[in-house]
């Protein structure tokens, strides 16, 4: 099991760090993988060639040599290097972890400082030994290159050089990380992987971030990480914001927005804001909570309403307070006023009132640090109700940054127009977790890397590169969406869709190794996918349908073979990888197939009591085993994972939601039960249809059969009372086939269709149930046999619909500078097409513009609904409404805007069920067709397509994919 807490040295080093800064005032201001030994300054194992650099060799690691006059936050890191070291070397951190001698028995040293900072260091740039262009007076950027000779004492050195000292931190981190420490070795538990033979190839590697500050938000905390915060750490002090910096530094991030639930990380702990300087995080205040306080600190000393017209002075005074903060610890400070518990200021956007208000906090500012205000880096954030004021054209001075945001549901809502300059810039605020409407979304990871990596690449191409924020929740869950957030943060350009698609399986094989990386891939990608459709906490009884389409039986039968995986994979794992796989993969799997388990029982429940079927019970028994198999997971994540590491982690409530807030405590859903009765009664239940016989009116009938369409149906025998029910079947037609023509007790007959003896066109029959009591139930079936011979490729219609997959298209033809592409795993089905790059201009379509084509074959003339499945993805260029055209055959396109409804009920269903339908009609003819997706705006991600002859059966999915003729 994991070590539960760090060595008590780290502790003492940290304090001994704060000392420092204390005396000496304030800092100045694509996924490396373990193994990778390709180009210059790559991390291999083996014995190293003559040219190369050994950091560890037979079991011992090189020295990491510093600068005394480094500062605190570098030596922490170099401190941090050598500790890893020894991690890969011994397994363990030896008691001493200091080092005095120049270089180790071999004459080798690993150099590590900050330009300026670092004699030796600075020497090698003066003889021109270090190469610093590209990173000299830049950003964050480090170099690591291999020097021999750098120092009297020193035969060969591999030198991390930082153009500050967040830059050279980057540079240690990313070595650590390519010699095979993850970022989440603690915060996971991953172990460290044993190499008693490392080196460092020749020659130079040089990178710097592309954005400029690049964070998470941990936020709704409230109760699992404040739960657990408080049990390992005492509260949310220096100490836990600590291990938070650590993470944040070695997955290249450098900014936090602190936790804010009735806590001020400025306020609670007098070393938060000193362990945030000496470690280089830039710690902000968040979108709500300007000049520098949080706002519990309202609460605590705050005199009068939060009301700028009627209590002004009081509120400068408040700030005023803050912005004195400045003198100690470097932050862009937020401007602009909401409401109270970060709501709106008022129902009407006031921009008069923003406006002055921003005045006088830039007064403020000014009075406080005695500088220009814009010589002090500020933002303004348009969360929610704030952009209708930068629509209505508000004035922000231009050196304040603009952060946008997204709509708390992944779906960017604004980016910069395009040519837009400011000089303080652009950033995107995005979300991974939220408390609000349609309902709160906390407990688990429910994110496709696919959305975020497509959204934050419009962000990216529309140059919103000052800022990149993602609020994280308890961060725990979050494991894998905030590491390839902040990867795609450092480098947006190098996040290509080749590079994203790899990533959950580098990400895998880093926490894991490579032998069950395509496995553990499968599971995270798989379970992400499965829970993006709808979160877990909006999932309930209603949601899939259990008669059509065998919906529910599907998603159960996917969540299963998940979990056979997730099961399989961990008894072939070697158990030091147990603990970080029951929290990265194992849980979340298991834990969210139960839950979707629970919700479908329960429809069952209701369901078959509603039937009169004696297995209602059973269902009520199943729904209390995956209601107490939840707890019991939770307490295995919290007590035994780790050795009770984790602790209160899994806190945060998820059943019986009744509106969009949380319920107090995981509530087991209603359940109903059926009394037994003496003897043995039948009952009837047919595929598509909810109701049972005998009872119902009418007579049963099953859905159609088509040749082209859905080969088996089914119908559901069950008791009705307390003994078994015999029964007999049998159909009129001999091409009418039965799985079994007699049983006793509940069972399932498959029906399907012969169709080489099957009459041509359509055809009806009957199937004849014989229950004890010797009453018959006729069920019809009917069945479609069309004497047709579909184009090869072509959809074709059955079951009154065609459905297709947006990335099964026949043919793409793409534009001038525009092209097509499929972005695998996004989506709810299976993968999403949409156009890149997002900053090409609306086209008009017709003749040889951008298009998709479906090929498809329709069985008859007539009106029909084309259905478009797309992301819910808002009008980010802010131009009324992103556009495409559908079209059928020859007949004129049709022009959709996927923004015409913007109210919240239709926002709050779009979110919801993670995708949007627009639906257009058609007159088509008869036979072979080309229904085409043309291109006007880029933004547009489309899903799925469904053309549908009349109403289709009620399911959150939808139909599934239509025949294609092969």
């Amino acid at each position: 099991m994991s070590e539960s807490r760090r060595p008590l040295s780290r502790g003492l080093m940290l304090q001994t760090l704060i000392a420092f800064v204390l005396l000496t005032g304030p800092v100045a201001a694509q996924h490396p993988v373990r193994g990778e030994c390709e180009g210059p300054a790559g991390v291999c194992a083996g014995s190293p060639p003559a040219s190369a650099f050994p950091l560890i060799v037979s079991g011992e690691p090189t020295i990491v040599r510093t600068d005394p006059g480094d500062y605190p936050g570098l030596l922490r890191a170099a401190q941090d290097l050598r500790d890893d070291l020894d991690r890969v070397a011994r397994g363990e951190i030896p008691a001493e972890i200091t080092n005095l001698r120049r270089a180790d028995s071999r004459g080798m040293a690993v150099i590590a400082g900050v330009l300026g900072r670092n004699h030796d260091i600075d020497r090698l740039v003066e003889e021109g030994r270090l190469d610093v262009s590209g990173v000299a007076g830049e950003w964050e950027a480090y170099v690591q290159q291999v020097v021999d000779n750098p120092a009297p004492g020193i035969d060969r050195a591999l030198v991390i050089a930082g153009s500050d000292m967040r830059g050279a931190i980057f540079g240690i981190y990313d070595l650590s990380e390519r010699m095979g420490v993850s970022p989440w070795y603690w915060w996971a538990d991953v172990p460290v992987t044993r190499n008693s033979d490392l080196y460092v190839t020749e020659g130079r590697r040089a990178e710097r971030p592309h954005v400029r500050y690049r964070g998470i938000f941990l936020n709704n905390e409230n109760p699992s990480l404040l739960g657990w915060v408080n049990e390992t750490y005492g509260g949310f002090n220096h100490l836990f914001y600590g291990d938070v910096f650590e993470l944040i530094l070695r997955l290249r991030g450098n900014y936090l927005w602190s936790a804010m639930w009735g806590k001020a990380f400025y306020d609670d702990d007098a070393l938060n804001p000193v362990t945030a300087e000496t470690m280089g995080v830039v710690v902000g205040t968040t979108h709500h909570e300007p000049m520098l306080r949080a706002h519990i600190e309202w609460e605590r000393y705050g005199t009068g309403d939060w009301n700028y017209r009627t209590n002004g002075e009081n509120l400068q005074r408040f700030w005023r307070e803050g912005i004195t903060r400045l003198a100690r610890h470097q932050t862009p400070v937020v401007l602009g006023m909401r409401g109270d518990g970060d709501e709106a200021m008022s129902d009407e956007t006031e921009v008069e009132l923003m406006e002055r208000i921003v005045a006088d906090q830039r007064a403020i500012i000014e009075e406080v640090t005695g500088r220009p205000a814009s010589e002090t880096p500020q933002m303004w954030a348009l969360y929610k109700e704030v952009l209708d004021y930068y629509d209505e054209g508000m004035q922000m001075p231009d050196d304040v940054m603009i952060l946008f945001a997204n709509d708390n549901w992944g779906n960017i809502r604004r980016v910069p127009q395009p040519g837009e300059e400011r000089a303080g810039g652009f950033g995107m605020y995005y979300h991974f977790d939220y408390v609000g409407g349609p309902r709160n979304y906390k407990w688990i990871n429910t994110t496709q890397i696919a959305r975020t990596w497509e959204q934050m690449n419009i962000a990216w191409e529309f140059a919103a590169d000052q800022l990149w924020l993602v609020n994280v929740g308890d961060l725990k869950p979050m494991e894998l969406p905030i590491s390839h957030f902040l990867t795609q943060a450092w480098n947006p350009a190098a996040m290509t869709q080749d590079v994203m698609e790899g990533f959950t399986r580098g990400w895998a094989a880093q926490q894991f190794g490579e032998a069950h990386a395509d496995d553990i891939a499968a599971l995270l990608t798989g379970y992400t996918n499965y829970n993006s459709r709808r979160k877990p906490e909006m999932v309930g009884p209603d949601t899939y349908s259990l008669v059509n389409f065998d919906e529910a039986e599907r998603i159960l039968a996917e969540w299963d073979a998940l979990a056979d995986l997730a099961n399989a994979v961990r008894e072939r794992l070697d158990p030091e990888y147990d603990d970080a796989y029951l929290q990265l993969v194992w849980y979340p799997v298991i834990a969210a197939g139960n839950l979707n388990r629970l919700h479908i029982e329960t429809a069952r429940n209701r369901l078959y009591a509603a039937q009169g079927r004696v297995a209602a019970n059973a269902a009520a028994d199943a729904v209390r085993e995956a209601f107490q198999r939840s707890h019991e997971l939770d307490r295995f994540y919290e007590e035994d994972v780790a050795d009770g590491k984790w602790v209160h982690m899994m806190a945060q409530t998820r059943i019986s939601y009744t509106y969009w807030q949380q319920p107090e405590e995981d509530v087991l859903p209603e359940l109903e039960s059926v009394a037994l009765t003496r003897g043995a009664v039948l009952g009837v239940a047919v595929e598509g249809d909810e109701r049972a016989w005998p009872g119902a009116d009418g007579a049963p009938s099953l859905p159609a059969f088509y040749r082209h369409g859905r080969q088996t149906r089914h119908i559901d025998l069950f008791d009705r009372g307390g003994s078994p029910a015999r029964y007999t079947l049998a159909a009129s037609a001999p091409w009418v086939r039965l799985s079994q023509t007699q049983g006793r007790g509940d069972g399932r007959v498959a029906v399907s269709i012969d169709w080489d003896a099957a009459p041509e066109g359509e055809a009806s029959a009957t199937i004849s149930v014989t229950g004890p009591d010797r009453n018959v139930i006729e069920i019809g079936v009917t069945a479609v046999n069309p004497a047709i011979t579909p184009a090869e490729g072509a959809f074709v219609e059955a079951d009154g619909f065609v459905a297709m997959e947006a990335a099964h298209f026949a043919r793409s033809v793409d534009g001038d500078g525009v092209e097509w592409r499929t972005v695998p795993n996004l989506g709810r089905t299976l993968s999403s097409v949409t156009l890149f790059p997002p900053t090409a201009e609306a086209v008009t379509p017709g003749g040889d513009s951008p298009r998709l084509e479906y090929d498809i074959h329709l069985l008859e003339a007539g009106e029909v609904e084309v259905q478009v499945r797309l992301s819910p993805t808002l009008d980010f260029r802010g131009q009324g409404g992103l556009r495409y055209v559908v079209s059928i055959g020859d007949e004129a396109p049709q022009v959709i805007n996927m923004h015409l409804d913007d109210s919240d009920a239709a926002w709050e269903r779009n979110v919801g069920n993670n995708s949007v339908v627009h639906t257009s009609r058609h007159n088509v003819e008869a036979g072979p067709q080309v229904l085409r997706i043309w291109m006007v705006d880029t933004g547009p991600v489309f899903q799925r397509i469904v053309i549908a002859r009349g109403e289709l059966p009620q399911t959150y999915l939808g139909p599934p994919e239509s025949w294609r003729a092969r």
